[in-house]
């Protein structure tokens, strides 16, 4: 367990941690990561719940009773209730997006997994990602789950994030390197 901890620090790695530690327990690993990728959906589309959990106004009374509610809302397991209203009594959920991101990884490393962050820009189709993902495995030994992003300001071309390691193909990187190395020339 030493190794996994790790993998993910601060105030949301002890947090990330600690619900891992519960799940893995609890044999709830895939019910709770099933939970965070709802709740981290829910994150990216309402601003006002990124207010709630971000913002230091709400008292953590207000801030427990509306993150139950959408707990509750939601159907999320009871593991993860608790957590949210631990973490609400706190005054930890503005971590929660880093919470979820280091569950993602110790779970990850947990089932022997490598994370490869891909960010394009236009959508990969699954044939791309396939073979993004075959690369990849070949030069790891493991699986590889790609995370897969849209950014239009890359223009074309790909960033690649594996591991200590990354590979930037992007049109806009080679502007900014032309751009650079013409400053130079003047």
């Amino acid at each position: 367990m030493a190794q996994e901890t790790s993998l993910v620090t601060g105030i949301a790695g002890r947090y990330a941690t600690a619900l891992f530690d519960l799940a893995r327990d609890a044999g709830q690993l895939d019910a709770v990561a099933k939970d965070l990728d709802q709740l981290s959906a829910m994150l990216a589309g309402s601003a006002d719940l990124v207010r709630l959990v971000r913002s230091p106004v709400f008292s953590r009374e207000d801030q427990a009773k509306a993150i139950a509610a959408v707990a509750d809302k939601a159907g999320m397991s009871d593991l993860v209730r608790r957590f949210l209203g631990v973490a609400a009594a706190n005054r930890r959920l503005f971590v929660l997006a880093e919470v979820i991101a280091g569950f993602r990884k110790l779970l990850s490393h947990h089932r022997g997994e490598a994370i490869a962050d891909v960010v394009s820009a236009v959508a990969l189709n699954d044939a791309q990602l396939a073979q993004i993902k075959s690369s990849l495995s070949s030069a790891s030994a493991g699986n590889v789950v790609i995370n897969a992003k849209v950014d239009p300001s890359l223009i074309g071309g790909l960033i690649v994030k594996f591991g200590s390691r990354m590979i930037d193909a992007s049109v806009l990187t080679k502007l900014n390197n032309l751009k650079t190395a013409m400053k130079g020339v003047a």
